[in-house]
């Protein structure tokens, strides 16, 4: 019987020692994935620094349910801004439901709204600067951002009661 085991032991070890590798080789790889810069989407700033233009402004945003807020998972942007949440018109942005100010940086948030979603309506969170640097959204002289392909920088989401809820 003692032959028994000492195989199993040497064979849990075995085993032990492949599941190490592994992690060791998947983790190296995804932190080397994740640091390599690709040339073609760096730019150039006004402060010479070179940054990736893709990752300066986007806004993070998933289902929601109906009601006067918005939740926001993540706002990135390179300078202050805003985010502003509107209406479907046809497929496009609409109507202006409610925008909230958010400083330069990576942040989570919510957008109280004028109006709230309602079941089933499809609505676009949009980043817009604040072009004259006073914290408050003016749809005349605030700019929706576009990226490096000239698109205005939104995600588009839904209402509805029938999500499942993700907290955290």
């Amino acid at each position: 019987m003692q032959p028994e085991q000492s195989g199993v032991r040497t064979w849990q070890w075995v085993v032990t020692v492949i599941v190490i590798v592994v992690l060791i080789l998947l983790g190296y790889y995804m932190y080397s994935g994740k640091n390599s810069v690709q040339t073609d989407d760096v730019t150039k700033t006004d402060d010479t620094s070179l940054v990736n233009s893709k990752d300066l402004n986007r806004v993070v945003v998933t289902d929601q349910f109906p009601g006067n807020i918005v939740y926001l998972s993540s706002v990135q942007l390179a300078n202050p801004g805003f985010v502003v949440i509107k209406k479907d018109n046809g497929g496009v942005p609409g109507d202006i439901m409610g925008s909230q100010y958010f400083d330069k940086g990576i942040n989570p948030g919510k957008v109280t709204l004028k109006v709230g979603t309602v079941e089933d309506g499809v609505y676009y969170a949009v980043i817009y600067s604040d072009t004259d640097s006073n914290k408050i959204f003016d749809a005349a002289k605030d700019q929706p951002l576009k990226d490096a392909s000239g698109n205005t920088i939104m995600k588009m989401f839904r209402a509805s009661s029938s999500i499942t809820e993700i907290k955290g």
